[in-house]
């Protein structure tokens, strides 16, 4: 049996963190999972500055309620869970998903959580588990499933790497450079084709 896991943001939907700089011009919120390796400095380095100008989640769900998904993501998705099973991995948090998933017609989803304070600020966050994407990969092999999982960014690599079929779309240069014996794709036109010949097998 075959299951596609694709990670969410720079896949599917805008980067949300991108969103919010570009709303508060914050420009030191524009570093994503794209630019930063490890995740909990990332994440660390985010919830100070928005402590620092006093935002609060409310803040951020209100830019996430403006955003949709990327141009043929919805098209690529239905077309995908038409051809297969479909999970999201994503590092993002259940407080930020419901607009997006609504959006992309209620996908199933992996994700983590935030910790608010009383004034609905973000103090710190949960992951469902460490390395949760990879150990998802590594869970759904171990009850039979061969996985292709698509993703965009450092904390994507490790389920990739794990996968039958692992696939870079529309990756950064610096990610490309360091996986040349990665599969890499731009357009959900080559994605298809990519999941097409992996479940055909």
């Amino acid at each position: 049996m075959h299951i596609v896991c694709l990670d969410l943001e720079g896949v599917l939907v805008p980067e949300i963190w991108i969103g919010v700089a570009q709303k508060t011009g914050i420009e030191q919120l524009r570093l994503t999972t794209r630019d930063v390796p490890d995740y909990d400095q990332l994440m660390q380095y985010r919830i100070e500055i928005l402590r620092n100008h006093q935002l609060t989640l409310g803040d951020i769900q209100d830019v996430i309620s403006t955003l949709q998904p990327l141009s043929g993501a919805l098209e690529f998705l239905d077309w995908l869970r038409n051809r297969t099973q479909v999970i999201i991995l994503s590092d993002t948090f259940s407080e930020f998903a419901h607009p997006l998933m609504k959006a992309l017609h209620w996908p199933t989803l992996f994700c983590n959580s935030l910790v608010v304070d009383d004034r609905n600020a973000i103090t710190s966050y949960r992951l469902r588990q460490q390395d949760g994407k990879y150990k998802a990969v590594i869970a759904l092999q171990s009850i039979g499933f061969s996985v292709l999982a698509g993703g965009d960014s450092y904390n994507d690599l490790a389920m990739i790497k794990q996968a039958d079929r692992g696939v870079l779309f529309r990756a950064p240069d610096r990610i490309l450079a360091e996986n040349p014996q990665l599969d890499h794709t731009t357009t959900y036109e080559e994605f298809k084709l990519i999941i097409d010949e992996f479940v055909s097998n």
